[in-house]
C-alpha cells in the first residue's frame, strides 16, 4: 500500500455517496486526512458515512450543496488532492429534471474547478461515467470510443468533461479524469440494478426489472476505488483519460442467475414498462478497454465479478427487512 496519502489533506465531493464512502474509507485506510462535501438535508445525516461519524480525527465532513460556488471554495481551499464525485446519477430522473442534472452536474463541476484553480490544487480527479459513450459502437470500448449521450443524465456528465479537460487545456489547472464502467458494491441504493435484483430475490420468488438484454460491465466498488487512487497520485499524468472497468459483460439476465446461486432460489422475472428506459435512450451494451489505465496507473481490478456479488449479497441480507421503493 502506498504511503502517498499519508498525512495529505484531501477533499471528496460527493463522499457520503456509494462510491465516494468507499473512496473516502480508502483514504483514511491510507493516512490521509479527509474533508467530505456532502449533500446537506434537514436530518443533518452523513449518508454512507454514518458509520465513521466521531471515529476519527482524520475525517471532516461538510454539508452543503455542489452548486454553490462560494461553499465550495471554502471546501476546497487547504486541500492538495480534490477528488470530485458530487452528481446526480439518477437517469430516469434526469428524464423528468434536466435543468437540476444541469445546476448539478455541469455547474457544480464548473464551481469545483474554479476553486481549484484558485486555490491551486495539486490534482483534480474528475469523475465521468461510461453512460457518456451510448451504446457500444465497438466492444470493448476505450478512452478512444465515439461520445454519444442517450439521456440527459449522460448529457450532462459530457459537459462536465469537457469543462474538466478544457481547465487542463486553458489554465493548465491539473486535472485528470476517470470513466467508471458500471460499480456495484455494498452501500449501493437499491434502484441500481444489481441491489434491486439482490434486495428482491431476498424477500420472495418474484423480481420485477426493466429491460433484461442490456450488457454491462460490472465492477465492484473496491476496483473502482483502487483506479481513483492511482489517478490521484501517479505523477505526470494531468490532462489524462482513463476508463474504469472489469473488461467481462453481463446481460441483465445473466446477472439474475448469478443472483439465484447465491440466494438458494429461482425467481421469477417480471418485465415493467415503467422500468424500461425511452426509446432511443437505452444503451445496449458497455464493455470496458482499460489497457491505458494499465498501462499508466498500473490498474488491474483484483476484485472479481463473482466476489463482488457475494459481497453485496452478504451486505444486503442485513438491510433486505427494510421497504422497498422500485418506482422510477
Amino acid at each position: 500500500m502506498s504511503d502517498y496519502y499519508a498525512d495529505r489533506p484531501v477533499l471528496v465531493t460527493g463522499g457520503c455517496g456509494f462510491i465516494g464512502s468507499h473512496l473516502v474509507e480508502a483514504l483514511l485506510e491510507r493516512g490521509a486526512r479527509v474533508r467530505v462535501l456532502g449533500r446537506y438535508s434537514s436530518s443533518g445525516s452523513w449518508g454512507n458515512l454514518e458509520h465513521l461519524r466521531g471515529r476519527s480525527e482524520n475525517l471532516e465532513v461538510r454539508l452543503g450543496s455542489v452548486s454553490d460556488g462560494t461553499f465550495v471554495s471554502e471546501c476546497v481551499e487547504g486541500c492538495d488532492v480534490v477528488f470530485h464525485l458530487a452528481a446526480l446519477i439518477g437517469i430516469p430522473y434526469s428524464y423528468v429534471a434536466p435543468v437540476h442534472n444541469v445546476e448539478v452536474n455541469v455547474t457544480g463541476t464548473l464551481n469545483v474547478l474554479e476553486a481549484a484553480r484558485r486555490h491551486r490544487v495539486g490534482r483534480l480527479v474528475h469523475t465521468s461515467t461510461s453512460e457518456t459513450f451510448g451504446s457500444a459502437q465497438s466492444v470493448p470500448m476505450d478512452e478512444r470510443h465515439p461520445i454519444v449521450a442517450q439521456s440527459p443524465y449522460a448529457a450532462t456528465k459530457v459537459a462536465a468533461d469537457q469543462l474538466v479537460g478544457s481547465y487542463w487545456r486553458s489554465f493548465a489547472t491539473p486535472t485528470v479524469i476517470v470513466r467508471p464502467f458500471n460499480t456495484f458494491g455494498p452501500r449501493q441504493s437499491r434502484r441500481a440494478v444489481i441491489p434491486t435484483i439482490i434486495s428482491q430475490a431476498l424477500q420472495g420468488a418474484d423480481v420485477h426489472l426493466g429491460s433484461l438484454t442490456p450488457v454491462r460491465d460490472m465492477n465492484p466498488v473496491a476496483n473502482t476505488v483502487s483506479g481513483m487512487l492511482l489517478a490521484g497520485e501517479v505523477p505526470s499524468i494531468e490532462g489524462e483519460l482513463f476508463v474504469l472497468g472489469s473488461g467481462v459483460g453481463h446481460t441483465v439476465a445473466e446477472i439474475v442467475v448469478a443472483v439465484e446461486k447465491l440466494v438458494g432460489h429461482h425467481v421469477t422475472v417480471h418485465v415493467d414498462d415503467a422500468r424500461v428506459r425511452p426509446a432511443g435512450s437505452e444503451v445496449d451494451r458497455l464493455v470496458c478497454d482499460f489497457g491505458h489505465a494499465r498501462s499508466l496507473l498500473g490498474y488491474q481490478p483484483g476484485v472479481s465479478f463473482e466476489d463482488g456479488l457475494a459481497r453485496t449479497v452478504e451486505w444486503l441480507s442485513t438491510t433486505a427487512a427494510q421497504p422497498l421503493n422500485y418506482a422510477i
